[in-house]
């Protein structure tokens, strides 16, 4: 088998990855107009809400289930204790930026309390890899892709075919407006945030099932990838998040077969430098499409 399509088999799992978690960021984006540098820790609190249920049982449905959760909790809380109150007080983008480093750091360090900051290892079970195609997946890698694309599916559904999507784009542009024609604003954010928290969560534990064992910073060191990935696509975007993960993860992954792996995360930087001087707005226009429009 070609080199190359082993890199491409690996890259579009991390693709998946990287895109439900980008995806997430970007609605929550849409809403606040404020990046989440907590973000990371709603991928970790999913993963280790799961690898405690898969300790007690190998249902993966009820390891998901946990992940997207507990995900989601943590991103209400986010949005109920750090921004709505700042907010309120007319808080500027800058200072909820901050809040947001400071809340990842708690997180992490709460994690680090309750599980030690030594790598736990995922209990999962070693599987043989299949031939699909030139590709080659194992059945965690096969789960992994289908899981974020019925999840991918799951949200798109929910974003163009719902009423709950329909105010959630009408928040997006314009929240004031919104509110003026009927549409509980608070509502809408909530849930929004409850859905971030959700696919990260999901996509935390899809990572270390990926990667094995972990530390609490696991979702820290992949939130500059979903950040480039998200500014590739186009920041705030959900269909762009969704092409920028394909570009980011099939380059990082292709590229570690002819390069030291250790710094296929530098592709991600690379790729994000090229976007921005050539198409500063994301390979997705803009003005074509504002986020989940």
């Amino acid at each position: 088998m070609s080199l190359f399509f082993v890199g491409v088999g690996s890259g579009l799992v991390t693709a998946a990855i990287i895109a439900l978690s980008t995806v997430g960021m970007s609605l929550q984006y849409s809403v606040t107009r404020t990046i989440n540098f907590a973000h990371g820790e709603l991928m970790t609190i999913g993963a280790y809400a799961a690898y405690v249920v898969a300790r007690h049982t190998s249902n993966v449905l009820l390891q998901g289930a946990a992940a997207v959760a507990v995900g989601g909790a943590l991103a209400w809380a986010f949005n109920r204790l750090l921004f709505r109150p700042f907010t309120r007080r007319g808080a500027g983008a800058l200072t909820l930026f901050v809040l947001t480093i400071a809340a990842s750091l708690i997180v992490q360090n709460v994690l680090e309390a309750i599980f030690s900051g030594n790598f736990v290892n995922y209990p999962s079970s070693a599987s043989a890899a299949y031939r699909v195609g030139p590709f080659r997946w194992t059945l965690t890698d096969i789960l992994t892709m289908a899981a974020a694309v019925v999840a991918l599916l799951a949200l798109h559904f929910t974003i163009r075919r719902t009423k709950f999507g329909k105010a959630q784009r009408a928040v997006a542009d314009d929240m004031t407006l919104a509110r003026t024609t009927g549409v509980r604003a608070r509502q809408i954010v909530d849930l929004t945030w409850v859905i971030d928290g959700g696919v990260a969560g999901l996509s935390g534990m899809l990572l270390a099932l990926q990667v094995g064992s972990f530390t609490p910073s696991l979702g820290f060191t992949f939130l500059l990838v979903i950040f480039s990935a998200a500014i590739v696509g186009g920041i705030g975007q959900m269909y762009g998040a969704m092409a920028g993960a394909l570009i980011v993860g099939v380059v990082m992954e292709v590229s570690a077969v002819y390069i030291p792996p250790d710094y296929k995360e530098t592709m991600a930087f690379l790729i994000l430098i090229v976007v921005l001087l050539l198409r500063p707005q994301g390979i997705v226009a803009a003005l074509s499409e504002r986020t989940v429009r």
